[in-house]
């Protein structure tokens, strides 16, 4: 059993973890180069100034900043977004190592602040376009095709200074009128886009995926429906600037069990599974499900959806489905055996039948198999898996190599997982781009000790590298499989 004839084989990165040049290029400020550093054990936080003008900090996933807080960058702090790995002045030399792996597709993302600095301007930015016109000719020179999303993980945070980003609608018209820029000038170049990365993640905080100081559930509400407001509207656009344009949506997925067959475990996992859900629901179908609409009622969240918000959402439905998957958790209704455990990242409790990575996320390929066809069922269009990879510390051995089995034997089980649910099950499944393809920061923790990469760049928590890229040994290994189409895994 292969892959399809035309399987999209490559990786992913994120320009507020990979890109640099944080200020170059008439670049803008975005939300990403508010926070700071942290590690397995030390979280990210989020820099402000206070009304008086004192500088304090609250933690990226529990922020619910004062009244009159105005966020931005400062001396004194360490800001890994400021240099990440440098694609910025590094992306002939990446690009090249992409096409020695045999990629057909790369995905990045278009950083908004290098289009639209302050992301209400009237005019974009020409040098910030010249640069992804240089990215998409050096990607269309090896014949990868761009996988574009337009926001991943950053919003201009002058529009939170402004009016608090996504939590207020005119953000909407903000957002559309950079999509509709990158459209228009990159007709040709790239056919495939994203609106928003991991829109179901603003359930964790409103700051990483929105720009939204808060985890006030009124307040997140509304910036939600602006976000899914905005995506059909650029959905919309795309289509009529070009009708070649494939646009689609990404979810941050987990495969989520019962811990136990006790009904009340089973309810809870199909509770969270509605939460999932929801988004792609929206993105996918056109409208919100009563099932949302009831759970604002009973919140008592003030929500209500005009005859132009419905008329819009049934308009903008994706072309095609996308979604990262790492990991699967177990949920549980046992107060009891919440407190005792721990599980995945922020949720979830320990799954007694898997390993766990280093950083405490189970690995599931299973789980992966199990993801694609929900996806499928529910919606009958072609998905993606766009982020997949282990993070870990990889060793330079004396001679300069790195071995990470433990890299390959992960993405082994997830591509036969796959290969199943494209032969056994009938999934159409069309691109798979593991993440951090070349090492990055981390989103959740803004370390780079966290590796994910086929490829190593030397650059140390502690400020120290060169920034040298340095073959793994999944990096033939992968290349191998390209080549293959996924036949040869060994």
């Amino acid at each position: 059993m292969v892959f399809p004839k035309d399987f999209l084989w490559g990786g992913a990165t994120a320009a507020n973890q990979y890109e640099g040049g944080w200020n170059e290029g008439g670049k803008g400020v975005s939300t990403s180069d508010c926070c700071t550093r942290g590690s397995r054990t030390r979280p990210r936080e989020v820099t402000y100034k206070t009304k008086d003008g004192k500088i304090e900090t609250q933690m990226m996933f529990a922020l619910e900043a004062p009244a009159g807080a105005t966020f931005g960058s400062y001396e004194g702090y360490d800001y890994p977004s400021y240099q990440a790995t440098d694609f910025y002045h590094h992306y002939k030399e990446d690009i090249a190592l992409f096409a020695e792996m045999g990629f057909k597709m790369f995905r990045l993302s278009i950083n908004w602040t290098r289009i639209y600095p302050n992301g209400y301007d009237e005019q974009p930015n020409e040098e910030g376009l010249k640069f992804y016109d240089n990215i998409f000719d050096e990607l269309n020179k090896y014949g990868i095709e761009p996988l574009v999303t337009l926001s991943h993980y950053e919003t201009p945070v002058a529009l939170t200074n402004k009016w608090n980003s996504w939590a207020d609608r005119r953000t909407i018209d903000c957002f559309v009128r950079y999509a509709t820029t990158c459209f228009e000038r990159y007709k040709g170049k790239v056919k495939y886009w994203l609106t928003f990365n991991e829109i179901n993640c603003i359930e964790f905080g409103g700051w990483l995926a929105a720009g939204v100081p808060s985890k006030n559930p009124e307040v997140l509400a509304k910036a939600t429906l602006h976000q899914l407001l905005a995506s059909a509207l650029t959905v919309k656009a795309a289509h009529e600037i070009d009708d070649n344009y494939k646009v689609g949506n990404m979810i941050g997925y987990s495969a989520t069990y019962p811990y136990t067959c006790n009904p009340s475990d089973v309810l809870k996992q199909r509770e969270g599974q509605r939460n999932v859900d929801f988004y792609s629901d929206v993105q996918a179908r056109g409208y919100y499900p009563s099932s949302k609409l009831k759970q604002y009622e009973q919140a008592g969240i003030d929500f209500t959806l005009s005859d132009e918000d419905e008329a819009i959402l049934k308009e903008g439905t994706v072309d095609f489905i996308t979604f990262s998957y790492y990991m699967s958790a177990c949920v549980s209704a046992d107060p009891e055996v919440i407190a005792g455990q721990s599980g995945n990242m922020l949720t979830g409790v320990s799954n007694p039948y898997l390993e766990a990575s280093d950083w405490g996320w189970h690995i599931d390929p299973v789980g992966l198999r199990i993801a694609l066809n929900d996806f499928y069922t529910k919606y009958q269009l072609p998905l993606m898996v766009v982020e997949n990879g282990l993070g870990a510390v990889d060793k330079v051995e004396e001679d300069g190599s790195i071995h990470d089995d433990y890299r390959i034997n992960y993405l082994r089980s997830h591509i036969e997982a796959m290969n199943q649910a494209i032969n056994v099950d009938g999934v159409d499944l069309i691109g798979y781009t593991p993440w951090g393809c070349i090492d990055l920061v981390s989103a959740s923790t803004g370390e780079m000790e966290k590796r994910y990469g086929f490829i190593y760049v030397d650059y140390q928590d502690d400020g120290t590298g060169d920034g040298k890229r340095i073959k793994k040994d999944s990096f033939d290994w992968y290349k191998k499989v390209i080549a293959t189409n996924g036949e040869d895994l060994t």
